[in-house]
C-alpha cells in the first residue's frame, strides 16, 4: 500500500558529465509535502491590435507553503517568431534590446529571449494592473491567496493576428530566490471568462494558454539558507546547528560575508545595512546560516509535551516578510495547542498528517521577521497530546524528522548528537 503513494515514474533520462553518469527522473519536480503545488502562468489574449494582440498574463502560486520572496520573481521565455513587446503595464522587461530598425515608435523590448520582472510597489497608478507591482513577492497559497498571484499586461507586435497565425512563445523559465522551478511547455486551454463587477454580463478571451511550473530539487540552490538546532529538558546538551552548513568561515566565496555583532559602528560596516538584497551579509558564527530555527523539548507531563520553537535572523539584509515554517513530525495529528503562531494541519495524502505549516501573526507583528539583531527573532509555542502507545522521548523521537524555511531544507544535526 505504501507505493500507491509514490508519483508515477517514467523512465529516466541519463547523460554523462564530467566521466560521471546523471539521471533525471519525474521526482526532480515532485514535492511529497505539496503534491499538487505548482506555479500556473496563463496568458489571455484579451484583443486584437494591427499588427499582433493585447495579452493579460497572471502567474499563480498554489504551492502551499513555497512562496517567493524579494527579489522576486523572474519570468523569461523565447519568441516563437519575430515578435517584439510595444508596451507593457504592471511589468517590465531587464533589457530593451536591439531595435534599431524601427524608424517610428520604439518597442519596450526587442529581445529574442526577454526577461519579465514586476514592478515595484508604489509605481504611478497609470502604470498598474490588478495583482502587480509588488516587487516580485508572492505569499503561499495557504497563508494568503489574495496576495498569491501576479499579473502584467503586454502588448505585442510581429506576432499574427488570429488565432490560427498566433505562435505560442516557448522555453519558459521562472526563477526566485530559494527554491528553482522547472516549466512544461505552453499549452492552448479553454478561454478565460471574466465577469463584470455588476455580475451581469460574462466576457471571454479570445484565446488562452498556460505554462505549469514546479517546484524542482534538482535545480534547487546548492547553498543551504537555513539550520536547525536542538535542546531538550531532559538533558543540558543544546545541539548546535552542524558546522558549515551553510557556509565556512574560511571560505569566503562560499559562505559570503559575515560580521560580528560587536562590530563598532555595525550599521554602516554592513554594505546595504537596512535593504533587502538576495546576497546575505551573516553574523558570523560556525555554521553561517542566515536563519537558525531552534526546536527546545520544554515540558513532558502524563498527558502532554510542550515545544518552543524560536526562529532567528543572522541576515544583516533581509526582513523576511510572510515567512513560513514547514514541519514534520508524526505528533502534529495530536497537537492541542498553538500559540505565537498561526497554523495549518498539511494533509498531502488522506490518511496521513504527520506535517504542520507555521507562520507569523499581524496581531502580535512577527509576521516580519527583522534582519539580524536584538529584534532578529520570534518565538511560538506548541503543546501535543501524548498517546502513551507512540509517544517515547528516547532515540531521539521528540525532535522533527524534516523542518522548512520558506520552502527551503534546514539542515539538521545527525541523530548521533541527539540530546537523548
Amino acid at each position: 500500500m505504501a507505493f500507491s503513494l509514490l508519483p508515477k515514474l517514467t523512465p529516466c533520462i541519463c547523460f554523462l558529465v564530467l566521466l560521471s553518469s546523471t539521471c533525471l527522473t519525474s521526482t526532480d519536480a515532485y514535492d511529497p509535502l505539496d503534491p499538487n503545488g505548482n506555479i500556473t502562468i496563463k496568458w489571455d489574449v484579451i484583443s486584437w491590435t494591427p499588427d499582433g494582440y493585447v495579452a493579460v498574463v497572471t502567474m499563480n502560486n498554489f504551492q502551499r507553503y513555497r512562496p517567493i520572496t524579494l527579489p522576486g520573481w523572474y519570468l523569461r521565455w523565447t519568441w516563437a517568431k519575430k515578435e517584439v513587446i510595444w508596451s507593457m503595464i504592471g511589468g517590465q522587461t531587464t533589457e530593451q534590446g536591439d531595435c534599431s530598425k524601427f524608424k517610428g515608435g520604439v518597442p519596450h523590448s526587442c529581445m529574442k529571449n526577454p526577461t519579465v520582472v514586476d514592478l515595484l510597489p508604489g509605481t504611478p497608478y497609470n502604470q498598474q494592473i490588478a495583482n502587480c507591482c509588488k516587487g516580485g513577492v508572492l505569499s503561499s497559497w495557504v497563508q494568503d491567496p489574495s496576495r498569491a498571484a501576479a499579473s502584467f499586461q503586454l502588448s505585442v507586435g510581429g506576432a499574427g493576428t488570429t488565432t490560427r497565425t498566433v505562435k505560442l512563445p516557448t522555453n519558459f523559465t521562472l526563477e526566485a530566490p530559494g527554491p528553482r522551478y522547472t516549466c512544461g511547455q505552453a499549452k492552448i486551454v479553454r478561454p478565460t471568462k471574466f465577469i463584470t463587477p455588476d455580475k451581469r454580463r460574462v466576457t471571454q478571451a479570445l484565446m488562452t494558454w498556460q505554462v505549469v511550473c514546479r517546484y524542482s530539487q534538482f535545480l534547487t540552490h546548492k547553498t543551504p539558507t537555513c539550520c536547525l538546532s536542538l535542546s531538550s529538558f531532559h538533558n543540558n546538551t543544546i545541539v548546535p546547528c552542524p558546522t558549515c552548513s551553510c557556509g565556512c568561515r574560511s571560505n569566503s566565496s562560499q559562505s559570503g560575508k559575515c560580521v560580528n555583532p560587536g562590530t563598532p559602528h555595525l550599521a554602516s560596516f554592513v554594505s546595504g545595512f537596512g535593504k533587502n538584497e538576495f546576497s546575505p551579509t551573516v553574523q558570523c558564527t560556525n555554521h553561517m546560516c542566515p536563519i537558525r530555527v531552534h526546536w527546545h523539548v520544554k515540558l513532558n507531563s502524563e498527558k502532554y509535551w510542550h515545544v518552543k520553537i524560536t526562529i532567528t535572523n543572522l541576515n544583516y539584509r533581509m526582513n523576511y516578510s510572510d515567512w513560513n515554517l514547514a514541519i514534520q513530525h508524526p505528533n502534529f495529528d495530536h497537537r492541542t495547542q498553538v500559540s505565537g503562531f498561526t497554523y495549518k494541519l498539511m494533509t498531502p495524502y488522506a490518511s496521513i498528517n504527520d506535517a504542520a505549516m507555521l507562520w507569523g501573526m499581524k496581531s502580535q507583528h512577527n509576521d516580519v521577521l527583522i534582519q539580524a539583531g536584538p529584534s532578529g527573532k520570534v518565538e511560538g509555542d506548541v503543546v501535543f497530546r501524548k498517546d502513551k502507545a507512540t509517544v517515547r522521548f528516547d532515540k531521539g523521537w521528540g525532535f522533527p524528522r524534516r523542518i522548512y524555511f520558506n520552502g527551503d531544507t534546514c539542515i539538521m544535526p545527525p541523530p548521533s548528537a541527539y540530546p537523548f
